[in-house]
């Protein structure tokens, strides 16, 4: 299955056993070493059941048989888990050893499979009798807290794994132990006979959704990809996002560069800027940064290339009243599809969910062509996506990384706290060193109005102006850059100075 939890397309090798997350597989170079016991843990709502249920129904997708043994669930509640994302289990077998009705009469209570009272070799017996009878290619056992405490001991439920282990092993099937960490200390015994592990976490931020994210511990002869992977539990089952790593995307492209169509601005920059480069558009609120980028975006959707935005602070219909006033041709595009726009709500969409949907747009792969040129507006909408402020920079150095490999130009926009004077404006972060090229923006006091200015500060990839220009939005006309202003000095500080003719001699 896909992200979204439908059927991945067969692109594993045949030796590798597919978890039916396209996420997961993806994590796992293709799927997993067949005929192995893997362990699965996490706390109680982590998503254990979703994911032992996708990896069983992926098997029966591909004609395998499944069991599903079940020690605390009923089969109802299973069927509810499937039936709110859509499934069926008719495909799979439920074998139930939770306690029913009939074992609550007391002439029955000797049989009864309640976790705290029965006898670990009875329970052991049933899996493995209805294991024969079936003779299932993949097996979940949910969840080893029950054979835990029929065990009693930490010798006789090793004992009791390394069996189970051994008795599948010469079987050719595939077994998911799930475990819900409900002993008080961390078990690396279960997880040193294990032949990997895959680890659920469930986060709870101080504001908005819960985060979750998976972790490969441990997985035998398979290079895995390491670190923490966001995911969502959604209706179709688990999402993963891998981690995104920019040397795994070293992809060629053409050369070329893209020019905004106003002959000023075009100057201010050099010329053009160059695809496979990422720009710094940085300033207070309300200087024309915004504008900026969806000037580039128009420029290129001009030309019939796909450009995506991704905003954090305006609504969608907000920036295209405000496009439409300056007589930019935003809806145009945008109704054609040439310029997509999603807006990401920083309390919901996880760092790794949002990575992940700028890289489909990258490659083409969220419904669109893929995109020329990338926008994330803003950067402090970002920043405040991320659970904590020090990942930020790694992330987005990852993310800039992989863009410039495919060669899209990419927009970075940053408000700065204040407006007028430079020693109060301030960037919430400091990521000007990772951009090709850094674009000013700063406001001036002169004659009782307030105007703005802009300047290129820097650019990697050639020469540019050095000069301070005007900059203004104007109704119908969009963005107007003026020439140079030459006749001033201290312009960026908020309180220029104009120079009499003495000091111009």
């Amino acid at each position: 299955m896909d992200f979204m939890g439908k059927p991945a397309l067969a692109t594993q090798s045949p030796e590798l056993v597919s978890t039916g997350i396209r996420g997961l597989d993806d994590i796992l170079s293709n799927g997993l070493p067949p005929n192995r016991v893997y362990l699965v843990n996490g706390n109680p709502g982590a998503g254990k059941t979703t994911l032992a249920l996708q990896f069983l129904l992926e098997g029966a997708r591909r004609g395998e048989k499944g069991l599903y043994v079940t020690l605390s669930e009923t089969k109802e509640e299973l069927s509810a888990v499937s039936g709110s994302h859509g499934w069926s289990l008719d495909s799979i077998h439920v074998h139930e050893m939770a306690t029913n009705e009939h074992d609550l009469e007391p002439d029955n209570q000797y049989t009864m499979y309640q976790p705290s009272e029965v006898e670990l070799n009875v329970t052991t017996k049933a899996i493995l009798t209805e294991f024969e009878r079936l003779k299932p290619t993949r097996v979940v056992l949910d969840s080893l807290s029950e054979i835990r405490l029929l065990a009693q001991n930490p010798l006789r439920y090793r004992r009791q794994i390394l069996a189970l282990k051994q008795y599948f092993a010469g079987r050719q099937c595939t077994v998911l132990l799930l475990d819900d960490k409900t002993s008080e200390v961390g078990d690396l015994q279960l997880e040193s006979i294990a032949h990997g592990v895959i680890s659920l976490e469930q986060l709870s931020p101080e504001y908005g959704a819960s985060r979750r994210r998976v972790s490969i511990t441990k997985m035998r002869g398979v290079q895995y990809r390491g670190g923490y992977h966001d995911f969502i539990i959604q209706r179709g089952g688990l999402a993963v996002f891998p981690r995104l790593v920019a040397a795994e995307h070293s992809d060629g492209f053409k050369p070329g560069q893209l020019y905004s169509g106003i002959k000023e601005l075009d100057a201010l920059v050099g010329g053009g800027l160059e695809f496979g480069t990422s720009t710094l558009l940085i300033g207070p609120a309300g200087s024309g940064k915004s504008s900026t980028a969806l000037q580039y975006a128009i420029s290129e959707a001009s030309k019939g290339c796909r450009s995506a935005l991704f905003i954090f602070d305006e609504r969608i219909q907000t920036i295209m009243d405000r496009t439409a006033g300056l007589g930019m041709e935003l809806e145009k595009y945008y109704k054609s599809g040439l310029i997509t726009i999603q807006s990401v709500d920083p309390a919901e969409l996880s760092p790794g969910e949002l990575a992940y949907c700028i890289r489909e747009a990258a490659e083409g792969k969220d419904g669109h062509a893929p995109a020329k040129v990338i926008i994330i507006d803003s950067l402090n909408g970002y920043l405040n996506a991320m659970p904590e402020e020090r990942f930020l920079i790694i992330q987005l150095h990852e993310l800039l990384t992989f863009l410039n490999h495919k060669g899209i130009l990419t927009f970075l926009i940053v408000a700065q706290h204040g407006l007028l004077s430079q020693s109060h404006i301030q960037a919430p972060l400091d990521t000007s060193y990772l951009a090709d090229t850094v674009v000013l923006y700063r406001y001036f006091e002169m004659k009782g109005e307030v105007k703005q200015v802009i300047s290129v500060v820097k650019k990697r990839t050639g020469r540019h102006e050095r000069t301070i220009r005007e900059f203004n939005l104007v109704d119908k006309r969009g963005i107007s850059i003026g020439e140079p202003l030459r006749k001033f000095h201290g312009v960026l500080t908020g309180n220029p100075i104009i120079e009499s003719n003495k000091d111009q001699e």
